[in-house]
């Protein structure tokens, strides 16, 4: 986990079950922006039951979490989401190994106004969620680029470049 005491730390939550073949690509990413080890930066990985993720964001000012999904959108599909501006549709992500899914747990968050003043969401479209460990190559890929992505918006968010519009090339 990268820490810093700053107040302008941004927290990434990665999201999934890494024994679930794609449905683990949202905490792959978060350990590959582990590993740049960028100041002011919170990593957390979350099996992504929704209490959980309202207790973990609880207090934060940015919020960026990745996890996969299921939307009918072609595999390795990069998505990004702005849940302050738009709600998020309750069947994105409709395949999730979790009772209480991410979309769910930002509306309840929205509607009891504890949702973070700033979040966002990258999901990237997976295609194998059965057992085991490793990605379709597709989803690789996409968890090669989202990283990168990913690292790009958190400069831009740490050096005040942006609020709330998309990320680039997103």
């Amino acid at each position: 986990m990268s820490t810093n005491d700053s107040s302008t730390t941004i927290l990434v939550i990665g999201i999934g079950n890494s024994f679930r073949r794609d449905d683990g690509a949202g905490v792959e990413v978060v350990r590959r922006i582990e590993e740049l080890e960028l100041e002011n930066v919170q990593t957390i990985e979350q099996s992504g039951e929704g209490v959980s993720l309202m207790a973990a964001w609880e207090g934060a000012e940015s919020v960026i979490l990745v996890d996969a999904v299921s939307s009918g959108s072609p595999p390795g599909a990069i998505h990004f989401l702005n849940p302050i501006e738009k709600e998020i549709p309750s069947d994105f992500f409709h395949y999730s190994t979790h009772a209480f899914s991410v979309a769910e747990a930002v509306e309840l968050a929205r509607a009891l106004g504890k949702l973070p003043p700033r979040i966002w969401i990258y999901g990237i479209e997976g295609i194998d969620f059965g057992a085991g460990e490793g990605f379709s190559p597709i989803v690789e890929r996409s968890i090669h680029e989202v990283a990168g992505l990913l690292a790009e918006f958190i400069h831009r968010l740490a050096t005040d470049q942006i609020e709330m519009e998309e990320p680039i090339d997103a």
